[in-house]
């Protein structure tokens, strides 16, 4: 793990001054203490990050629970009542991964996760555009498109053209041209330019021009376009931010209503999430499902004993984490560090980087999350991929995460439907020696994603130094999704030194380099 640090310091960094606007933010739109999102944001890099089997995803507070906590501390009455839920809620995900209740990540088609990904980095850019021309949008943090202020994400877009900061939009502008040119152009030509981040850089810069412009008339940027840590005046003042649970309200049958509410929504964004950044990540590792339930849930227990928010893996930080070049849960663990020391040590300094400038980090990773090229792809995968990677998008843009997700998945199952009505289909896999180090899978006529759990879990189990054979003589029509899974196997069996030897009616192949190139030329049935 060590190995990777050269990575996963940097990537760290920038992991941080994604968070620690987003623990803010979330925690504002919550209606909980600032504090609170700190703390969430702390325990899910150092406590969840360490306990968790995912590589590269960083856990934190969640934008899509932040309408549920706002409601839920109104309807208990108070924000240490509401901390007992978030306790039995870790409880109970404790419990859902003892179940191996995990398994359910596995039954998202590849196109709804796309969709999900791509559908976050569309609603990141839509909602930061008015903090980089330093709108004071208070909706910012909060991932839905109807807004607790009334409002609605394409009216705040539209409210801009009245409000804009000249100082906040100036260096925000600023801001996004450096992190452009030192991500296309400064880290090709040194290493150095990987080490130290464009977006470092980039606060670095935020901070002079506050202190350079503070008493300027025009450039000038207020204290509400600023990052607002909490302040400790000593360190017992600091231990007065934490809050405790009220546990004398665990006999409300409320607070268990909110405990269940949070277990169920934190659980299924959790494993969304696993699934999306797994598919992110460019060494093609597979989390362990179940053991990030217990993570989460532990973190979850000890985030409601003291005063923070609910935790769960979360796409914008793993994404930042994927695309900064982190390769290990050690920069999910530093960023947790980072977050801790600096609102120890430095809250003053955190308080002087414009709002702007981290909304410039944040567009860049949205981008990256809604290539323009990604949709290209889709379309030409045909209507069955296209279709519900469409609706997935439009779902979480115009509603929230989760009803997208259930229009996408919904529509994905209609599709499987309509081929299940045209063609019958099971999986039949063979797991039979051959000779010694030899193993054969022959897959049957019709696999779909339904069967993606099975076969990640059969291709995981095979030993270094094997010889494995896929058999697709009989196989009539092959999912996207399942030729996703062998096209990242390749990648992971040349690692564990894994021959392939992959045969159908029209032609066999040793050690293929594309299953997609494969499946193209032979022309299953579709």
């Amino acid at each position: 793990m060590f190995k990777t640090l050269k990575n996963d310091i940097p990537a760290s960094i920038v992991v941080f001054f994604v968070a620690l606007p987003l623990c803010l933010g979330i925690a504002l739109a919550s209606g909980a203490p600032l504090f609170s999102g700190v703390i969430s944001g702390i325990i899910g890099g150092i406590i969840v990050g360490g306990l968790s089997g995912s590589k590269i995803g960083v856990s934190g507070p969640a934008a899509g629970l932040a309408a549920i906590v706002l409601t839920a501390i109104g309807t208990l009455g108070s924000y240490e009542n509401f901390l007992v839920a978030v306790v039995m809620g870790g409880c109970i995900q404790l419990l859902f991964g003892i179940l191996k209740a995990g398994i359910i990540g596995y039954f998202f088609p590849s196109s709804v996760i796309k969709g999900m990904l791509t559908g976050i980095g569309i609603i990141i850019i839509l909602k930061q555009i008015p903090n980089f021309f330093g709108y004071d949008e208070a909706s910012a943090w909060d991932l839905e498109f109807f807004e607790t202020d009334g409002g609605n994400t394409i009216s705040e877009l539209l409210a801009i053209l009245e409000n804009i900061t000249p100082g906040a939009a100036l260096i925000g502008i600023i801001s996004l041209l450096i992190i452009i040119f030192w991500d296309n152009l400064l880290s090709k030509k040194s290493k150095i330019f990987k080490v130290i981040q464009g977006p470092f850089v980039a606060v670095v810069l935020g901070i002079v021009f506050y202190l350079v412009t503070k008493n300027n008339t025009t450039f000038a940027i207020s204290q509400t376009h600023l990052v607002n840590v909490p302040i400790p005046e000593s360190f017992s003042s600091f231990l007065g931010q934490f809050t405790f649970p009220n546990f004398a309200a665990i006999s409300n049958m409320e607070v268990w209503v909110v405990a269940f509410t949070i277990a169920l929504v934190a659980s299924l964004e959790t494993l969304l999430s696993v699934e999306a950044t797994d598919k992110l990540d460019p060494d093609k590792n597979v989390t362990p499902t179940n053991r990030e339930l217990l993570a989460q849930g532990t973190g979850n227990i000890l985030s409601g004993l003291v005063g923070g928010l609910p935790i769960t893996q979360v796409i914008v930080r793993s994404s930042a984490n994927v695309q900064s070049g982190g390769k290990s849960k050690l920069s999910t663990i530093i960023h947790g560090f980072l977050l801790l020391i600096s609102v120890l040590l430095i809250p003053r300094l955190l308080n002087k980087i414009p709002l702007s400038v981290l909304a410039s980090i944040l567009l860049v990773v949205g981008y990256k999350l809604a290539k323009p090229k990604l949709f290209k792809t889709m379309y030409q995968l045909g209507w069955k991929q296209f279709l519900p990677f469409i609706i997935t998008i439009i779902g979480i843009v115009f509603t929230d995460l989760l009803v997208g997700i259930g229009l996408g998945l919904g529509v994905g199952i209609v599709v499987i439907l309509i081929k299940s009505y045209q063609n019958s289909h099971f999986l039949h896999k063979e797991g039979e020696d051959i000779d010694d180090g030899k193993i054969k899978i022959t897959l049957a006529e019709e696999v779909t994603f339904f069967n993606k759990g099975a076969i990640l879990n059969e291709l995981d189990k095979i030993p270094q130094n094997s010889y494995l054979e896929i058999d697709v003589t009989k196989t009539h029509y092959l999912d996207y999704d399942i030729i996703e899974i062998l096209e990242d196997f390749i990648i992971k069996a040349k690692e564990k030194h894994i021959s392939i030897k992959v045969i159908s009616t029209k032609k066999t192949l040793e050690n293929p380099e594309s299953f997609v190139k494969f499946f193209k030329e032979i022309k299953p049935k579709k």
